[in-house]
C-alpha cells in the first residue's frame, strides 16, 4: 500500500521542525514547498493527501483558487496563522471544513489529527453485496467518502459548543440527519430534539407553533399549547427550511435569539428559552436575502457556524454504497435476498441524483417493492431509464398482489422526484395538502426506521 503524502508550506522554521517530528506525521511521505512557485500550483502539480499551510494572510485570489479547484477538493487541509482576522480564510473554512489553528500551535492536537487522517485516507472499491453495508457511520450519517469524513469532523467540532448552526444543502441531502447528529454528539443529548418545518407552517399559526398559546387566546384555542421553544427546553430546536418562514414572523424569531425571551400568544408572562438552535435551508441564504425573503440580521444570528452538506453527486463511491446499504437493511427486515443486477448498479453509479440521498432511498424502496428477486433497471424507474436500455414504456408494471399503500408510496416518491423535492409542488401535483404529504412521508420514514431497528436486533 502506497504511503500517504503530506505537503507542508511553513514559514516558522521552529514550527516546521516540530511538526515534522510529530509521531502522527511518521506515516506520511513529506513534500516541502519550493519558493519559486505559488503553493497552490504546487498542490495542483503533485498527488497530495494532506496539506498543512502556514499563512500570514489568505488573498481573495487564493480563496477562489481553493474553493473552485476540483483537483484540490480531496485534500485534507490544516491552516496555521498568527490569529489576525482574515475574512477570506473564515469563509473558506465554512466550505472546506478543514482545520485552522492559531499561535501558539497545539502540537499534540496536530499530531492526533495526522493520525486521524492516516486511518481513513485509504479508499477501496465497494463490492455490491445484498446483505451488508460497508459504509462508515457517524451518528445518524452514513458514508465513507472524503466529503463525509470532513462533515463528520465538522460536526464533532461544533457539537461541543452551544453556537447556533445553519446547515446549507440541497433537498434530500440529509440536513435533518446532520442536525440530529449534532444534537446526539452534544452535551444536550439527553434533552429533547424538536424539529419543525418552517415551510409547512400556516402564516396564521406561526406564532402559536413557535411560542405556544394560552387557552382562549384566539378562536379554537380550547386549551394551553406548548410551542416548539418550550417543547425543546434544555435541548435542541431544529428549524428546517428556515428561509421559507414568512418574512413578517422572522423578526419575532430574531428577538428570541437575541434575548432568549418569548411570550406565548395571549399570555402575560415572558418565558426564558434555553435551547440550542440548529437551522437548515436548501436555498442560497444570500440569494434569499437579496430577494427580500430572508432577513440579513436573522441570517447572521443563525449562521454563527455554517455547515454545507455535500450533495450525493460529490460523494463518489458512497452512491453505490448507499444503495447497497438501503438494500441490505430491507433484505434483513423482510427476510429476503434481493440483489442489484450489474446493469442496475452501473445505472445507479452514473445517475446524477438531483434529489440526493432521499431520491436514492426512494428509488431503492420502490425497486424493492417491484422486483421479485433481482433488481433490474426497469424496477428503478429512473427518468432516463429508456435512454440506458430499459423499457421505453412509461407504464408501471404492478406485480400481482401489491398493496394499495405501496402504490401510493411509489406515486408520492415519483412526484417528489419530478418536483426535485419541492413539497408544495408535490402536494399540488398529487391533489393533497402539504400537511398530508408531510404526514405520509413521516409515516414512510418511521416504517423504514422500524425495519432498520428490527434488522439490527
Amino acid at each position: 500500500m502506497a504511503r500517504l503524502t503530506l505537503f507542508y508550506h511553513l514559514q516558522d522554521v521552529n514550527a516546521e521542525q516540530a511538526i515534522l517530528e510529530l509521531a502522527g506525521a511518521a506515516d506520511f511521505n513529506k513534500l516541502r514547498s519550493v519558493d519559486d512557485l505559488p503553493w497552490i500550483e504546487q498542490l495542483e502539480a503533485n498527488h497530495v493527501d494532506v496539506a498543512i499551510i502556514e499563512l500570514s494572510s489568505l488573498s481573495r485570489e487564493d480563496y477562489l483558487g481553493l474553493l473552485d479547484n476540483v483537483a484540490l477538493s480531496n485534500i485534507e487541509f490544516i491552516f496555521l496563522s498568527d490569529g489576525q482576522p482574515n475574512p477570506n480564510l473564515d469563509q473558506l473554512m465554512s466550505h472546506f471544513a478543514g482545520y485552522h489553528f492559531r499561535k501558539p500551535y497545539d502540537m499534540t492536537l496536530i499530531s492526533d489529527i495526522f493520525a486521524d487522517f492516516a486511518q481513513y485516507l485509504v479508499s477501496s472499491p465497494i463490492r455490491p453485496r445484498p446483505f451488508s453495508s460497508e459504509l462508515d457511520q457517524y451518528g445518524l450519517l452514513v458514508g465513507s467518502s472524503a466529503a463525509m469524513h470532513k462533515l463528520y469532523r465538522t460536526i464533532r467540532r461544533v457539537s461541543a459548543t452551544d453556537s447556533n448552526v445553519l446547515i446549507i444543502g440541497e433537498s434530500g441531502a440529509g440536513k435533518e440527519l446532520v442536525a440530529n447528529t449534532i444534537h446526539l454528539a452534544s452535551p444536550r443529548l439527553n434533552e429533547p430534539f424538536i424539529a419543525i418545518n418552517c415551510g409547512a407552517l400556516s402564516p396564521e399559526l406561526v406564532d402559536s407553533e413557535l411560542f405556544g398559546h394560552v387557552k382562549g387566546a384566539f378562536t379554537g384555542a380550547h386549551r394551553d399549547h406548548k410551542g416548539v421553544f418550550e417543547q425543546a427546553e434544555g435541548g435542541t430546536l431544529f428549524l428546517d427550511e428556515v428561509t421559507e418562514m414568512p418574512i413578517e414572523h422572522q423578526v419575532k424569531l430574531l428577538r428570541v435569539l437575541e434575548n432568549s425571551e418569548y411570550r406565548p400568544v395571549g399570555g402575560a408572562k415572558v418565558q426564558l428559552a434555553n435551547v440550542r438552535i440548529v437551522a437548515a435551508t436548501n436555498r442560497d441564504p444570500i440569494a434569499a436575502i437579496e430577494a427580500g425573503q430572508f432577513r440579513e440580521d436573522l441570517y447572521f444570528r443563525l449562521a454563527q457556524f455554517p455547515i454545507r452538506v455535500p450533495p450525493l453527486r460529490e460523494r463518489g463511491d458512497d452512491i453505490l454504497g448507499l444503495a447497497q446499504h438501503f438494500l441490505a437493511y430491507r433484505n434483513v427486515a423482510e427476510k429476503q435476498n434481493k440483489s442489484l443486477a450489474d446493469d442496475s448498479a452501473q445505472m445507479i453509479a452514473a445517475y446524477p441524483w438531483s434529489g440526493n440521498v432521499r431520491e436514492l432511498k426512494h428509488a431503492i424502496e420502490r425497486a424493492y417493492i417491484l422486483a421479485d428477486q433481482e433488481i433490474l433497471p426497469s424496477h428503478l424507474q429512473l427518468p432516463q431509464a429508456s435512454e440506458m436500455g430499459a423499457s421505453g414504456d412509461d407504464q408501471v408494471v404492478i406485480p400481482q398482489g401489491m398493496r394499495l399503500d405501496d402504490l401510493e408510496k411509489i406515486a408520492i416518491y415519483q412526484a417528489l422526484e419530478t418536483t426535485q423535492g419541492n413539497k408544495t409542488d408535490t402536494a399540488e401535483q398529487l391533489g393533497i395538502s402539504v400537511k398530508t404529504l408531510y404526514n405520509k412521508l413521516s409515516k414512510y420514514e418511521q416504517q423504514v426506521e422500524a425495519g432498520e431497528s428490527n434488522a439490527e436486533m
